[in-house]
């Protein structure tokens, strides 16, 4: 598979990243990787993450994933946070399977679709419209509760003014 999309990706320029890197010692070093087929799995693997994961996961695991990178590129994959790491992203991958397609042009990877068994995302609660899901009532409470932290600032501000 990873041939094949190399193949594909190459002719299509997808996956070459020309980037300045911070090395473990301190100092930057500039790299041009071609990495195709990577480039192309990643981004379809990705957008299965979206479909199948919820909101705190999801964001939460991107930086789990930074972390994973830094661990990877500094040398350290035999350390008991790579190993905690890990065991973190494979719970995370349990229900992460479908199929998505993309269309590739000019560099770009373009969705065209995604789908899963696992999919979170559900039209009939994903609605503006009039539903049988939740009260629309209910968003004025909770826009209270959300927006209190940034109320109450501002009004410490205000005494602080005066």
């Amino acid at each position: 598979m990873i041939a094949q999309l190399n193949k594909l990706g190459g002719e299509n320029g997808i996956g070459i990243a020309d980037i300045v890197e911070n090395r473990l010692v301190g100092m930057k070093s500039r790299g041009v990787y071609e990495t195709p087929g990577g480039a192309i799995l990643y981004h379809a693997h990705n957008k299965l993450e979206e479909l199948c994961l919820d909101r705190d996961t999801y964001h939460y695991k991107q930086g789990v994933g930074l972390k994973f990178a830094e661990l990877v590129y500094f040398g350290q994959w035999f350390t008991p946070l790579r190993e905690a790491l890990s065991a973190f992203v494979d719970s995370t991958q349990q229900t992460v399977t479908g199929e998505v397609k993309l269309k590739l042009y000019k560099g770009n990877i373009i969705d065209a679709g995604v789908s899963s068994p696992y999919s979170l995302y559900d039209e009939d609660i994903a609605t503006f419209s009039e539903d049988e899901v939740y009260n629309q009532a209910d968003s004025a409470g909770f826009i209270n509760l959300f927006g209190l932290p940034i109320q109450v600032q501002a009004m410490k501000k205000q005494k602080q003014k005066k």
